[in-house]
């Protein structure tokens, strides 16, 4: 006999939920990275890009940018290997620590967000936002910025401040 306690089973309604979510958002980032793999980047690649250059001096500490994409740090540092490859970033001792490495963007990494940030947004736009009412699309951002303040201890970023 188990002494451990049942788990709260999902209802049949929350079960359809939490799948619908699993394959919605498998097929949503599948979807953009075909959109973007025909440019010549990854989805992952033009994440860490895009926040690069959304930054001051386009240039992020690379163990922040690994903990805002999600990724590890051998990950990230095999990802900005691959960047670098192509000329659209350089990584750098941090000027203030040099024992930290951070990426810039380089003019031509720039070159290449501006022409895939383009795709991007279409592809966001089609697959994501159009689908959506516009109080549904922000009521989904809000509800995730709950999961992720949930999962990382972290107040979330209010949707209206996105």
């Amino acid at each position: 006999m188990s002494t451990t306690p049942e788990p709260e089973w999902l209802t049949d309604d929350e079960q359809r939920a939490w799948r619908a979510y699993l394959r919605a958002t498998r097929q949503l980032e599948v979807a953009l990275d075909r959109d973007l793999q025909a440019h010549g980047l990854s989805l992952a690649e033009y994440e860490i890009i895009s926040m690069v250059s959304e930054a001051p001096g386009r240039r992020l500490r690379m163990s922040y940018l690994a903990d805002m994409v999600v990724q590890s740090r051998s990950r990230m540092t095999h990802t900005a290997k691959r960047l670098e490859a192509r000329g659209w970033v350089e990584r750098r001792p941090v000027l203030d620590d040099r024992r930290g490495v951070e990426l810039v963007l380089t003019d031509e990494g720039w070159a290449a967000l501006d022409k895939a940030s383009r795709v991007h947004v279409e592809g966001v736009r089609e697959h994501l936002v159009s689908v959506l009412s516009p109080e549904e699309f922000l009521a989904l951002g809000s509800a995730l910025a709950r999961v992720s303040a949930g999962l990382t201890g972290q107040p979330g970023i209010p949707v209206s401040s996105l």
